[in-house]
C-alpha cells in the first residue's frame, strides 16, 4: 500500500491528483513518516532546480548592445524605431522583476512547507508540549529574540498542541501547532528584518496546503495548513487579535 503511495508523491506535488486523491494522500502523509521524508526531499530537490535555473541575469554586455543599436537607428521613423526598443526594453523588465518577485516568493512557501510537512513526519513534532498558552509563550523567551501573544481559544474549535524552534534561513523564529478536527496547521512567526528582501506568502491555496500571511508590529506571521480556507482565515483573525491585545 505505501508503495502505491510513493508512487504518486511526484504527481501530488503537481497538483496533478484529484481532489478526492488529494485529500487521500494528505492523510496517509500525517500517517506514513517514510512518504512525508520522500515529500520533503522532492520538495528541496525542486526547489534546488528551481533557483539553479534562476540565477542566469542580463549581462552589462545586453545593455550596452541594446542602447548602441538605438544609436545607429536613424530612418525616417526615427521616433518610431526609437520608442519600440524602450518599450520592448521596458517590457522586460518588468516580466524579470515579476519572475523573480514570483520565484522569490515560492522559494519562501517552499521552505515553510518544508518545514510543516518536516514537523508533522517528526515523532517529536514539539519541544514543548502544551495546550496552555500560558505554558507554550513563555517557554520561547531567551530562545528566539521577539515576543508574541497567542490567542485564548476556549470559545473556539482549536486546540493548541505545542510549539518549537523554526529556522528560516540562519533566522530563528516561533512554529505553533494548532489542530482543528484532524488537521494540524502550522502557524510561523519571524521578525520582518530577518526576511528583508524577500516576498511575503501571499493567501489562498498552494498544493494541498491553504495558505495566510500578514504583518503586525514587525513580525510577519504565516499560517499554513491541509484544512479549508475558512479554518485558516479563523485561526489568523484570532492571532491578529491577541497581537493588538
Amino acid at each position: 500500500m505505501a508503495d502505491s503511495f510513493s508512487i504518486q508523491i511526484a504527481t501530488y506535488l503537481d497538483g496533478e491528483l484529484s481532489a478526492n486523491e488529494m485529500r487521500t494522500m494528505d492523510t496517509h502523509l500525517r500517517q506514513c513518516a517514510s512518504c512525508s521524508a520522500d515529500v520533503v526531499a522532492q520538495l528541496q530537490t525542486k526547489r534546488a532546480i528551481k533557483l539553479a535555473g534562476a540565477r542566469y541575469s542580463p549581462s552589462s554586455d545586453l545593455r550596452a548592445k541594446i542602447q548602441h543599436q538605438l544609436v545607429l537607428k536613424k530612418s525616417v521613423q526615427w521616433q518610431q524605431w526609437l520608442w519600440a526598443p524602450v518599450f520592448a526594453v521596458l517590457l522586460i523588465g518588468v516580466g524579470l522583476y515579476l519572475y523573480h518577485a514570483t520565484n522569490s516568493r515560492d522559494q519562501l512557501y517552499g521552505e515553510l512547507a518544508d518545514l510543516h510537512v518536516a514537523t508533522l513526519a517528526s515523532t517529536n513534532p514539539v519541544d514543548v508540549i502544551s495546550t496552555d498558552r500560558h505554558t507554550v509563550k513563555p517557554w520561547f523567551q531567551g530562545k528566539i529574540p521577539f515576543s508574541f501573544n497567542l490567542p485564548e481559544l476556549n470559545n473556539s474549535d482549536f486546540t493548541l498542541i505545542g510549539g518549537r524552534i523554526a529556522y528560516l534561513g540562519q533566522s530563528p523564529g516561533a512554529q505553533l501547532i494548532y489542530q482543528i478536527r484532524k488537521h494540524e496547521i502550522s502557524v510561523f512567526i519571524f521578525q520582518d528584518k530577518s526576511l528583508s528582501g524577500r516576498v511575503r506568502l501571499a493567501s489562498g491555496k498552494q498544493l494541498s496546503f491553504t495558505t495566510e500571511s500578514w504583518n503586525e508590529d514587525g513580525l510577519s506571521y504565516f499560517v499554513i495548513g491541509d484544512t479549508n480556507a475558512d479554518d485558516i482565515n479563523r485561526l489568523a483573525e484570532l492571532l491578529r487579535s491577541a497581537a493588538k491585545s
